[in-house]
C-alpha cells in the first residue's frame, strides 16, 4: 500500500524549520497539480535553492526535509512539468507516492483555508503545531482529515466488486465517508445498504491506510452479506455491482491502495 515504504519513514511531526538548499521544495498550481520530473518511474523534485519562491513551511521528512510553496503562481523549470498526483500512480514507483498523496493533502488544506471562517481575517502559520491562527479573534484552524470506510462484503466463496460511474476506472468494492454522528460500523451498514441495497452482518475492521488525494484516513472492514444476496445497484453511484468469485477477481493495476490489498486478501483465501 501507499505507506509501504520500509526501510524509509515519513516523519510528519511540525517544527517551524527554515527552508535550506538542499531541501526538497514542492510546487502545487491553483488545480492541484505538483511540479516534477518523472524519468523511469523515478520522481525528482524541485530543490529549495529555486529563486523567487516566496513563502515556504515545513510539510515533513522521508529520507529529505520537504516543504511546500505557499503562493500558487507558475513556477517554470526546465524538464519539470505540472502533473495530477492521481495520474502519477501509473507513472511512479509505489514507494514514492506517500510523499505526493501527503503533500497534496497539506496543499489542499493550507490553498482552502487563507481567511479565518468566524471573522475573515487572513490566517497566520502557527509556529508551535500545525495549524492556522487568525491574529484578529484567535480561530485555530487544524488539518481536515475525513474519515472513510472500504467494505469487503462476503458472500461465501464471492466477494462484492464494484466500479465507479466517475473517476477511477478499475475493480473497487464499496466506500463512502461517515456522517456527522455515526460510528464506523454504522457508516459501512449504510454504505452497503444505498449503493447495494444488500444488508451485511459480522462487521469487522481490517487495516487502515492515508490517502491524501480526498483528504481521507480509509478504513478497511469485512463482513457477511445478511440474508437476500440480490443487489440493487445505486446507478447514479456505481456502474457495476456484481458478486466475483475469489479466482474470477481482477485487481487493480498498482499495488496502492487499501481497496485492492482487501480485493487481494480475498482473493488467495486469507482475509480472515
Amino acid at each position: 500500500m501507499i505507506q509501504d515504504i520500509y526501510p524509509k519513514r515519513l516523519n510528519n511531526s511540525f517544527t517551524d524549520l527554515k527552508l535550506k538548499d538542499e531541501d526538497v521544495l514542492l510546487f502545487f498550481d491553483e488545480k492541484g497539480r505538483i511540479l516534477v520530473n518523472i524519468t523511469d518511474g523515478h520522481i525528482t523534485y524541485p530543490k529549495g535553492d529555486e529563486k523567487h519562491i516566496g513563502r515556504t513551511v515545513y510539510l515533513f521528512s522521508i529520507d529529505k526535509r520537504f516543504f511546500l510553496a505557499l503562493d500558487e503562481t507558475e513556477h517554470v523549470k526546465e524538464d519539470f512539468s505540472y502533473c495530477k498526483p492521481r495520474d502519477m500512480r501509473e507513472q511512479c514507483r509505489e514507494n514514492e507516492m506517500l510523499a505526493v498523496f501527503t503533500a497534496f493533502h497539506l496543499w489542499k488544506w493550507y490553498s482552502d483555508n487563507r481567511f479565518c471562517g468566524r471573522c475573515g481575517t487572513g490566517l497566520d502559520l502557527d509556529k508551535s503545531e500545525r495549524a492556522l491562527r487568525c491574529p484578529k479573534c484567535g480561530n485555530v484552524i487544524y488539518p481536515r482529515i475525513n474519515p472513510a470506510v472500504i467494505v469487503g462484503v462476503i458472500n461465501g466463496d464471492r466477494l462484492l466488486i464494484t466500479r465507479y460511474n466517475r473517476g477511477f476506472a478499475h475493480n473497487a468494492l464499496v466506500a463512502g465517508f461517515t456522517e456527522i454522528g455515526e460510528t464506523l460500523e454504522e457508516t459501512v451498514a449504510r454504505e452497503v445498504k444505498e449503493e447495494t441495497g444488500l444488508n451485511v452482518k459480522n462487521i469487522r475492521y481490517y487495516k487502515s491506510q492515508p490517502w491524501g488525494t480526498a483528504q481521507d484516513v480509509l478504513m478497511g472492514f469485512y463482513c457477511y452479506v445478511d440474508g437476500n444476496d440480490e443487489i440493487t445497484r445505486d446507478d447514479k453511484e456505481l456502474k457495476y455491482a456484481e458478486w466475483v468469485r475469489r479466482e474470477d477477481i481482477v485487481l487493480q493495476p498498482d499495488g496502492l491502495s487499501l481497496t485492492n490489498e482487501m480485493m487481494k486478501m480475498f482473493k488467495e483465501n486469507r482475509e480472515n
